[in-house]
């Protein structure tokens, strides 16, 4: 397998296309990548659902194209299939609103949809080896490309500005955010419970030895119940030591008192949202009573085991703090409530599946209907309350 198809959905730039039925969006993604990656048909509305491409765009690198229905679609069926499309929206870190001929109102609607989502974006103008480029108001002419997927014409044109519009920092945070640097030695407490593959290490901890071994630390790894050992066998304490979430108390107590302590959860949090945002929002589960609700939000779709930390762990140690009264609801993968004002506090994973862009708009709109919002990880420290010595 190559390095290319390793690297994980989450840590692409996501690039999510914009237009009205057989306005050429995918036959801009085959000729941006020089592959045949899109079906492409004369017949409007041969993209029924989004649809994603991992794909090597030069020379931005690793990037995920998601390929949307026409936002003009018609009819029962479509419209689900323009709320799909609708619902991408958060998940773009750059988009391209493709046009064909003049703009409708549909286009500059759309064109104000990404405006106030503060997505990066251009305007695509296609076809232009059978048009005129369309005629565009000045805001957006300004980000206008004019492009023919038949002839090539546009392409590189398209490529750069597209290039430009990329964060500088994007795929380049730092993971540790300063807490380690080279030289350092870094103990890691690895997750042992049923919910890790069995063989295979987890996504966050992959990411973190990765960066760790890219900032020239020296990593340990050990298990909860080998972390007397590990600290045994160094001759002075670690810089920094990671756990897992779960260990927080166990880790905390036996930490040596020069050691910084986070977790792998709040180093996802961090990297993939607002940490800041995610403690102040902690400070929440201080007001919960047995009549409040709780929302809980997995990125992950895995099947759901006696020692879950989301399903389980995590409501059980809310309830031992406020009482058995406390309804707490459950939510995994892409579904999350539109309407969140039902809820005291929503607690949200580290998010290790999804692109920041994708978090942070789901903390925005908690934020915008008044509901606090925390992480796994700041959450369980809050709970067993050792959060200020957490570093972050």
């Amino acid at each position: 397998m190559s390095g290319l198809q390793e690297t994980p959905a989450a840590q692409r730039l996501h690039i999510a296309l914009y237009g009205r039925r057989n306005a050429g969006k995918s036959s801009l993604i085959n000729a941006l990548t020089g592959q045949k990656v899109a079906l492409v048909s004369p017949v409007a509305g041969t993209t029924a659902d989004p649809v994603k491409k991992a794909m090597e765009l030069h020379p931005i690198g690793p990037v995920l194209f998601i390929d949307t229905a026409g936002y003009d679609d018609e009819g029962e069926l479509g419209q689900l299939r323009v709320e799909a499309t609708r619902d991408t929206l958060t998940r773009a870190d750059v988009a391209l609103l493709v046009i064909a001929g003049a703009p409708t109102q549909e286009d500059l609607g759309w064109a104000q949809q990404l405006t106030e989502q503060n997505t990066p974006f251009l305007v695509v103008q296609t076809k232009g080896d059978l048009i005129l480029p369309a005629q565009l108001p000045n805001e957006l002419s300004e980000r206008a490309v004019a492009v023919s997927a038949a002839t090539g014409e546009g392409i590189e044109a398209l490529r750069a500005a597209l290039t430009a519009l990329v964060p500088e920092d994007f795929g380049r945070q730092d993971l540790t955010r300063g807490l380690c640097s080279a030289g350092d030695v870094v103990l890691l407490v690895m997750p042992q419970d049923i919910q890790a593959p069995k063989g295979r290490l987890i996504l966050p901890q992959v990411r973190t030895i990765r960066h760790l071994l890219d900032l020239k630390c020296t990593v340990v790894s050990t298990t909860a119940d080998g972390l007397d050992g590990a600290l045994a066998a160094l001759s002075a304490p670690p810089k920094l030591i990671i756990t897992d979430s779960q260990c927080f108390p166990l880790v905390a107590a036996k930490k040596p008192g020069e050691s910084l302590l986070t977790s792998f959860s709040i180093l996802m949090a961090a990297d993939k949202g607002d940490i800041d945002a995610f403690a102040q929002g902690a400070k929440a589960i201080g007001t919960l009573t047995q009549d409040s609700r709780v929302l809980i939000a997995e990125g992950c779709t895995h099947a759901p085991l006696e020692e879950d930390i989301g399903r389980v762990k995590i409501p059980n140690l809310l309830r031992k703090r406020v009482g058995q009264g406390l309804q707490v609801d459950v939510v995994a993968g892409n579904d999350f409530p539109h309407d969140l004002t039902g809820y005291d506090l929503v607690i949200h994973c580290g998010g290790c599946m999804f692109n920041r862009a994708y978090v942070l708009s789901r903390l925005a709109q908690a934020q915008g209907q008044g509901v606090p919002m925390t992480n796994y990880g700041v959450a369980i420290a809050y709970l067993t309350g050792i959060l200020d010595q957490v570093s972050w």
